[in-house]
């Protein structure tokens, strides 16, 4: 049996906000944000719409790919939702503190009755867990055969939109993919769907990248006086180095633990995170550009929906071909890593 994506899909705000737009109110420019990120614009989420709405969305056009695309039986939403097994959901920016489970709401609107729903809060490897977590938990039960797995995020709600050097990063978005189980093999040359996955974690680093208040350790007390929101706080350096051997390490153990070359990945997806960490891993394994698919010009970084909305955008645009070995990978807070080996 093997685990295959079946359909794809994503949400991205309609606002959009260029460098130009934020050089109006800060103290930079275009050409500084795209020579030092290669970000140009970012989407925006409207202050009444939450992690769970385009997490929603996603979804809702990801079960519509697959019908309309002939890769389901069910005719329409409503009765395709209802044969998902799991809701996988991968978010830093949750709806609500603790619970519920942003993935429950999800759940809940999307009518998916018959699902479990979870969370995996890993910063931006979440959608590499989620991926593996959903194909694991599908692989192991004789009744479940689908799962929605899902990124989601509203990082603009945890930005210092005041802080030059954090505020360019990152944008809002959602992606899905909608995985099933299917009788084609793991193995041989007609092998198909999630062939392999590396996971990892450096938990020494957890400092480098974190939202220092809210949580247990440093809670919001009554009365308190908070000059600013909780806000994403980054050691931009103590990242990029991390992010660049994070990269290169899970590039090549990935090669390695499944016996292939560089030539044998048609497409590697990477995490949407800086464009400069992407060309210096590419730089350091002798990788040309062309082989990193790069969208973060238009989207930033999008946290766990960096890789399945470049993966849907892709997808839509016929650019992944039956049998075409993708690879994903990934690193976030945490600090984690991983990558995925995907057959189309």
């Amino acid at each position: 049996m093997a685990i295959e994506i079946i359909a794809t899909g994503r949400a991205v705000p309609p606002k959009r906000v260029t460098n130009d737009d934020l050089a109006e109110k800060l103290d930079t420019s275009d050409e500084w944000i795209r020579s030092h990120t290669g970000i140009g614009a970012r989407h925006i989420a409207d202050e009444t719409v939450a992690s769970s709405d385009l997490a929603l969305e996603a979804a809702q056009k990801t079960l519509l790919w697959a019908i309309e695309s002939g890769s389901v039986q069910e005719k329409t939403i409503t009765r395709l939702a209802e044969t998902i097994d799991l809701i996988i959901l991968g978010t830093t920016t949750q709806d609500y503190y603790g619970c519920p489970a942003t993935s429950c709401i999800v759940q809940g609107k999307l009518g998916a009755k018959n699902a479990a729903a979870i969370d995996i809060s890993v910063a931006c490897s979440g959608f590499i867990y989620s991926l593996e977590t959903a194909a694991g938990l599908l692989l192991i039960s004789p009744i479940r055969k689908r799962a929605l797995v899902i990124g989601a995020e509203t990082l603009s709600r945890l930005t210092d939109w005041d802080d030059r050097q954090s505020c360019v990063l990152f944008g809002d978005g959602a992606g899905a993919v909608l995985l099933e189980k299917t009788q084609a093999p793991l193995k041989g040359q007609k092998k198909r769907g999630l062939l392999r996955s590396i996971l990892g974690a450096d938990g020494s680093g957890s400092e480098h990248l974190m939202i220092r208040r809210g949580g247990s350790r440093a809670p919001f007390k009554s009365g308190e006086t908070v000059d600013k929101a909780p806000s994403i706080e980054m050691d931009g350096r103590a990242v990029y180095n991390f992010a660049v051997n994070a990269i290169t390490s899970t590039i090549e153990n990935l090669l390695k633990e499944e016996g292939i070359g560089l030539k044998d990945v048609a497409r590697i997806i990477p995490h949407q995170a800086n464009a400069r960490i992407v060309q210096a891993a590419g730089k350091r394994l002798g990788i040309p550009d062309e082989k990193f698919y790069l969208n973060i010009e238009e989207y930033a970084n999008t946290s766990c929906a960096s890789i399945p909305i470049a993966l849907d955008e892709l997808n839509r645009a016929g650019e992944f071909k039956k049998g075409d070995l993708i690879m994903t990978v990934g690193f976030g807070g945490g600090l984690t890593f991983g990558g995925n080996l995907i057959i189309w």
